[in-house]
């Protein structure tokens, strides 16, 4: 089982992986951990990633980027409206008003939704992740915004189902962060001790996000998120873009805004000048080639320019950080430590103003770019059972106070009631118990409109169906099961109508209590009650016994964005089709790399090593079939079937395959003919040394010696013939024998000649003596080393004493 994190952002994604040695960021194709979030669509296949962020300039018109923030939102929406004009590419509106992405594809019109865009960039996402783990993924967490809206969130969830994932959570960006800083921590608090607060900051490319959260061991809950969803390292390129835009109308009469690929030039430009600025003070050099006109275009900038460029920018970090220290009633004094991640982050003046509003260093522990990454695949594996992780709770936070209001029956008033309050735990479900006559709606919504990022407050409608009175006329009981989910999604998840039975006196049924989880009351509302048990009246006599039942009701969902199924079965088929259609395009273009690659390599060697083994008349032959080859490539063959290059390989290959083997055997023969001449010489020289009555081999059955000489003669004479017949051959011929051969005769004389060889001598034992009054035991190896009786050392000093041919043994003593 995989278990995977994702981190989508706005501007690149990364992933990271669990193994069995910890958390892993991995690699892309082009061996980079960062990702680009670019589609980019083409006559014959997509492009994705570092790919078709390479073709954003050229093909800007059909290259899709910075679309995360489209999620879950209307065309109609103003924040669309104002990105529209600022986009390479058309959005237009969906037939159910959602934002559609216009761009050629396949030489055809196509209009692609969010969820299809962000679907495509989590298969090839997917697609790396498997191709480093060597299996399948389906399990993972994605990461998403604090300040993202339920409508945003089912969005997201409707990306990964398109690809066929499996998203375990939707975890929020900061929370994240939080569970990789304190999951490895061991000097947490313990969990009854007062927790230490940590605030981490993250300013990403297009959104600022703040959270508090108190670490206790093994637990960490949010105590609180701000944010600013407007604010990011491209707002601080923008600054860059438009003070030289300004610069170059002025100085050289040339307006970058009207042409796209002019002004998506400066804006890669701006944005390595803003990086190189964080680690720079002088005045840096801007210089751009062929700008616009076949005119080159040159600027400089330092760091306290830009600074002064964007200081409103910078006057907004503190905003959110207020609002944080706000909310959660914190002091400077009280946050331990502030952890700092996100790629703007690294610009000095935006350090400055978040260690000034604190009063202390900003800390930098984690890795800016990937800390979202590995806390979601943190998170991933505490929720597989494939891996066994510390034990770590993590509680978030709702970033937004959510309300339900319903009507009475006598539809007269409505009951309004706030169910989730402002940074109230999270996952956390709540009962609420209304008294109804029938079927009734509740509809759920953003209490405070002005502080979500979102123009539409209402999350959704929910009708609670199948309701009916009591037997006796009097309103049901109906327990309603709201739920913020480990998604951080609104909904009611179950409704249940409380049914009271008679039952006989005699029946063994107990008398089950109307109890009720404790919720708030709402506010003003007679028929919406948390406590319906009355415990002030005295029992009756003789009354009988009341069984209770809860009968399950369907309760049908009405939410603000949703994709239909039969929608969202209709994008899982395109998606799987684009990847087949990528697949077929990505085959073709390797079997045509393929063909050019032959050209070039035969080519080039034709000329150098292969050029003696092959004949004038073959060569020339060869050389024109590969200036034809190479032309076809360029003209007729540049679009073609795969076949075709299939084809035309194998036609190459006929000719170059036996120049290329006669090459590799002439390079390989020598060394195979002297390692069999070296096996023979030992062979033979075993034979001769038994011939000569070697004391070595007389334990050898001479007829086992014979099968040794007869089988290095006949491969003797046999190498000999080889020789004699190949050195008659040209280069240019094919040789007579291949290596493979030789190679073979190798390992037929070593099957025969080695088990002879290698026969061990049959062991001789030594006579046993017995012990004698006077002298040593010789039985024992101890004693024949130089022991006397006791078994200590025998002083030798100028004598020796050794075992004689005959097996007693002889003293010298000088």
């Amino acid at each position: 089982m995989s278990v995977v994190g994702l981190d989508v952002g706005s501007q690149s994604c990364y992933i990271a992986v669990a193994r069995a040695g910890g958390i892993e960021t991995i690699a892309n194709e082009f061996s980079d951990r960062c990702t680009p979030s670019v589609i980019s669509f083409g006559p014959k296949n997509r492009t994705i990633g570092v790919a078709a962020k390479n073709q954003q300039i050229t093909h800007a018109n059909n290259t899709v980027s910075s679309f995360k923030r489209f999620h879950g939102r209307a065309f109609s929406d103003p924040f669309i409206q104002k990105e529209k004009a600022s986009l390479s590419y058309d959005l237009v509106s969906m037939k159910n008003g959602g934002v559609g992405i216009k761009v050629m594809y396949m030489d055809e019109e196509h209009l692609f939704s969010v969820e299809q865009i962000t679907a495509m960039l989590l298969t090839k996402l997917k697609e790396t992740a498997e191709n480093n783990l060597k299996k399948p993924v389906t399990d993972c967490v994605i990461s998403v915004p604090s300040f993202f809206t339920d409508a945003e969130r089912r969005s997201v969830l409707d990306a990964a189902q398109i690809v066929g994932l499996n998203c375990l959570r939707l975890m929020n960006d900061m929370t994240a962060v939080a569970l990789n800083y304190g999951i490895y921590k061991q000097d947490l608090p313990g969990a009854d001790e007062k927790p230490r607060v940590v605030v981490f900051v993250d300013m990403g490319h297009s959104s600022f996000q703040v959270s508090a959260c108190a670490f206790n061991k093994g637990k960490l809950k949010v105590l609180g998120t701000a944010f600013d969803p407007f604010l990011g390292g491209k707002n601080f390129d923008e600054k860059l873009v438009e003070h030289f835009c300004a610069e170059f109308k002025t100085k050289y009469k040339l307006d970058a805004k009207s042409k796209i690929r002019a002004l998506l030039r400066l804006h890669q430009e701006c944005e390595k000048l803003k990086k190189l600025m964080s680690s720079n003070s002088t005045d840096l050099p801007l210089n751009i080639e062929c700008f616009m006109n076949d005119k080159d275009v040159s600027g400089k900038m330092n760091r306290s320019q830009f600074e002064e460029l964007c200081a409103e920018l910078l006057q907004k970090i503190e905003v959110p950080l207020h609002s944080l220290m706000e909310q959660t009633h914190l002091k400077a004094e009280d946050v331990s430590a502030i952890e700092i991640v996100g790629g703007a982050t690294r610009i000095p003046a935006v350090k400055e103003r978040i260690a000034k509003f604190f009063g202390k260093d900003v800390s930098t522990t984690l890795n800016a770019d990937e800390a979202v990454a590995r806390g979601c695949a943190l998170q991933c594996a505490i929720l597989s059972p494939a891996f066994k992780v510390r034990e770590f709770s993590v509680t978030d936070a709702v970033p937004f106070p959510i309300s339900l209001v319903w009507n009475h029956d006598s539809e007269e008033t409505e009951g309004v009631h706030e169910v989730f309050s402002r940074n109230h735990a999270a996952p956390f479900s709540k009962v609420l118990t209304f008294l109804r006559r029938g079927p009734f709606e509740l509809e759920a919504f953003y209490s405070d409109p002005q502080g979500v990022p979102y123009p539409e407050a209402k999350i959704g409608r929910f009708v609670v169906q199948n309701v009916s009175a009591q037997k006796d006329g009097e309103k049901s009981k109906v327990k309603v099961k709201v739920r913020v989910n480990t998604h951080g999604i609104f909904t009611i998840s179950t409704a249940s109508m409380v049914e009271k039975v008679p039952t006989e006196e005699d029946d063994g049924s107990s008398v089950e209590a109307d109890m009720e989880c404790p919720n708030q009351k709402p506010a003003e509302s007679s028929d919406v009650d948390a406590n319906e048990k009355k415990v002030d009246q005295p029992p009756e006599a003789k009354k009988p016994k009341i069984k209770v039942v809860n009968v399950e009701l369907p309760v049908e969902a009405n939410l603000v964005w949703q994709l239909g199924r039969d929608l969202l079965n209709m994008y899982i088929e395109t998606e799987g089709k684009m990847i087949m259609q990528d697949k077929l395009e990505k085959e073709r273009n390797d079997a045509k790399n393929a063909v050019e690659e032959c050209v070039y390599e035969f080519r080039d060697k034709l000329s150098g090593p292969y050029e003696k083994f092959i004949c004038e008349q073959e060569h020339e032959k060869f050389l024109r079939l590969l200036t034809e080859t190479e032309d076809w490539l360029y003209e007729e063959g540049e679009d073609q079937a795969k076949q075709a290059y299939i084809d035309k390989l194998e036609e190459l290959m006929k000719m170059g395959t036996p120049v290329k083997v006669r090459f590799q055997e002439a390079e390989e023969r020598p060394k195979v003919l002297e390692e069999l001449g070296q096996r023979l010489q030992h062979y033979a020289k075993i034979a001769a040394d038994f011939r000569g009555k070697d004391e070595k081999y007389n334990h050898i059955d001479e007829s086992e010696m014979k099968k040794v000489e007869k089988s290095v003669n006949e491969v003797m004479e046999w190498m000999n013939n080889v020789m004699n017949a190949q050195a008659k051959r040209s280069l240019d011929q094919d040789p007579v024998v291949r290596t493979q051969e030789i190679r073979a005769k190798v390992k037929e004389l070593n099957s025969v000649c080695e088990p002879v060889v290698t026969q061990p001598k049959p062991k001789i034992e030594s006579p046993k003596l017995e012990r004698t009054p006077n002298g040593p035991n010789l039985d024992k190896k101890d004693d024949l080393e130089g022991k006397d009786n006791f078994g200590a050392e025998a002083p030798h000093q100028n004598g020796e004493c050794h075992p004689n041919e005959k097996g007693s043994v002889n003293m010298d003593l000088d």
